[in-house]
């Protein structure tokens, strides 16, 4: 006597991965999405402003760099 055969499950697509976000919760004001973030990778600087209150950074970033990653700067050093 055989074993019983398993269904076999059909392969799933890639998953997608979702888009970094770039606009995020200012600490100042505390205010949801008031924070935008852009990152001009040609000249290597990543400014972050708040549309409420008016706060802003900016700092150096690299090839890799994301929004994500001027945001977190901006929290360490506030």
């Amino acid at each position: 006597m055989g074993k019983r055969k398993k269904a076999t499950r059909k392969p799933t697509g890639p998953r997608r991965n979702e888009p970094l976000p770039s606009v995020f919760t200012c600490l100042f004001c505390n205010h949801e999405k008031a924070v935008s973030v852009k990152v001009d990778k040609k000249a290597g600087v990543g400014s972050l402003d708040c549309k409420i209150c008016g706060q802003h950074f900016q700092c150096g970033i690299n090839y890799l760099s994301a929004p994500v990653d001027v945001y977190a700067e901006w929290v360490d050093a506030a």
